[in-house]
């Protein structure tokens, strides 16, 4: 098999593997809802764990993730023989196929996540020292905002300068190239998908992270005060 063909069945069943819209099923298979039509309306385990819970979310982040690994990790080798030269440069591709079969579905009207954990997915494998870096810049980020999207945008950046540092001090050599063409497109198109988050992060409106459960406790412990301070006591007279 020529190593055309062979990147070319790698990026089309590594981009069928991205599309699977696992947000979606989730939400369809527990509710019966479009998880379109709820939340902020984007399909990934962030909106899941808002309208679905907690649990919910994190099978679908995994499952999301896996969508990204599991096609470089297994793809490259079933196509290509042993320890071809250019099986980095098929991780690659199927990588990137995978990540875009996430953000433009067929099934959903090539309208889907935002890619960030099938990018999580796909770096594990291809770069994991620029993802332990990103990872760890999500968690802080996180943990002190509360606000995933900017978390994600500042991981995303994080990965990109990460793994092209990695590669010196030719990043673009023969050998590097895919890798750090994927380690600045992809970060760009999260960036791209975040972009009203972005718009409301610089007006101060962006929420921050809420799973099903903290909103509706939230809800009842208000809902129980209301009732409470309609009940008159002696002293209201």
């Amino acid at each position: 098999m020529s190593l055309t063909i062979a990147v070319l069945i790698a990026s089309l069943a590594a981009y069928a593997v991205g599309s699977v819209p696992s947000a979606f099923l989730a939400a369809k298979f527990t509710l019966g809802i479009d998880i379109r039509q709820q939340g902020s309306g984007n399909v990934g385990a962030t909106n899941v764990a808002r309208v679905l819970g907690a649990k919910w979310g994190i099978l679908v982040l995994l499952l999301d993730c896996l969508k990204g690994l599991l096609p470089v990790l297994l793809l490259p080798p079933l196509l290509l023989a042993g320890e071809s030269p250019e099986i980095g440069q098929m991780q690659v591709a199927s990588g990137l196929a995978a990540v875009l079969g996430h953000i433009f579905p067929c099934w959903l009207g090539f309208r889907g996540g935002k890619g960030v954990a099938t990018a999580l997915g796909v770096g594990i494998i291809i770069g994991p020292i620029a993802t332990m870096w990103a990872l760890a810049v999500f968690a802080i980020s996180f943990l002190a905002s509360r606000i995933v999207a900017l978390a994600s945008m500042l991981a995303a950046i994080v990965f990109a300068v990460a793994e092209l540092w990695w590669l010196q001090p030719n990043p673009f050599s023969h050998e590097n190239w895919s890798r750090a063409a994927f380690s600045l497109f992809v970060p760009l198109l999260i960036l791209v998908r975040h972009r009203t988050n972005l718009a409301r992060l610089m007006h101060g409106e962006e929420s921050q992270f809420c799973t099903a459960e903290t909103a509706h406790k939230v809800q009842n412990s208000n809902t129980s005060g209301e009732q409470n301070s309609n009940v008159q006591t002696p002293l209201d007279g």
